[in-house]
């Protein structure tokens, strides 16, 4: 009986480290941020192309785990990663369909904005961030193998991701936007960079060029406050220059898990199993920078 327990929660976790409940933040963040910059210019928010918008950003992200899951395994840079999907359901068919399913009900979403709004602009930009993302990890492109996934991430969640929420909101363009979108793209980046960290030997055996391979484990612990610090930095600029409200300084509050994600990685950067959670710290660096950036927007 206690084998039988010992074995459902090891699969119980194995299945949660799967799904990674935490990441999905990364999609809901932008439709945020995008969203309260609009309330705070016309101080309408259309809750409808909201919720629309923020069910097709998780399915989206979900696609691109999906799919992520499905290309490591034919290069077999996942072979040690025992809760990719799948490796635990044997079954890379079924996941790649999963996976287009979420694409198809997202696009269908996005399609009834447009239909709302009469306008296809937002299904262009969208249309150009799943194809940032398929670059990282598709064939036969794979950029992420190249080091450049953290550049298509950024683009992908900052810039041309928040240009289509702000619009489906407004159907308008804003330089402001386009600044704030900065801190938000370089903040999901950051989860990426972080990701390299504990998995540098299996990069290097499937011929993965990450940052981290390129720079070494202890040269990215030393640029990651850099990393961290350009995005209070963006902030403070804003706020100095009368651009952003002085409440998005609310969301310094990321200081603090900005803080302990670099002393960790600087004491833990060459030892991948105590690295390993540096992401998810990452993710909360991310989160509550953005919430709040968002919500001294709003207030």
């Amino acid at each position: 009986m206690m084998t039988t327990k010992l074995i459902a929660d090891s699969n119980s976790k194995l299945w949660l480290a799967a799904i990674k409940p935490p990441m999905y933040s990364v999609a809901i963040m932008p439709i945020w941020v995008g969203t309260a910059l609009a309330k705070s210019e016309t101080g309408l928010i259309n809750w409808g192309v909201f919720m629309a918008f923020l069910t097709a950003a998780i399915l989206i992200l979900a696609w691109e785990n999906l799919l992520n899951d499905v290309f490591d395994s034919e290069t077999g840079i996942d072979k040690n990663k025992h809760h990719s999907l799948v490796n635990l359901t044997g079954n890379k068919a079924l996941i790649l369909t999963i996976g287009n399913l979420c694409l198809l009900v997202a696009i269908a979403q996005i399609m009834l904005i447009c239909w709302w709004q009469q306008d296809l602009t937002v299904l262009g930009l969208i249309i150009l961030s799943c194809f940032l993302g398929y670059l990282y990890q598709g064939p036969p492109f794979r950029l992420g193998y190249q080091g450049l996934g953290e550049f298509l991430c950024f683009f992908a969640f900052g810039p041309v991701g928040m240009s289509a929420v702000y619009y489906s909101q407004t159907q308008t363009w804003s330089l402001l936007n386009l600044a704030v979108s900065l801190i938000v793209g370089i903040a999901t980046s950051l989860i990426l960079f972080c990701s390299h960290f504990h998995q540098v030997e299996d990069d290097i055996a499937a011929g993965k060029r990450s940052p981290i391979v390129r720079l070494g484990t202890q040269r990215g612990a030393q640029i990651l406050p850099w990393f961290c610090g350009s995005i209070f930095g963006l902030t403070l600029i804003g706020v100095l220059g009368g651009f952003f409200p002085i409440w998005t300084l609310l969301s310094f509050a990321g200081v603090f898990p900005a803080i302990q994600l670099c002393r960790h990685v600087r004491e833990y950067h060459h030892q991948p199993q105590q690295v390993s959670n540096c992401k998810f710290i990452a993710v909360s660096v991310h989160f509550w920078t953005c919430f709040l950036l968002g919500f001294g927007f709003i207030i």
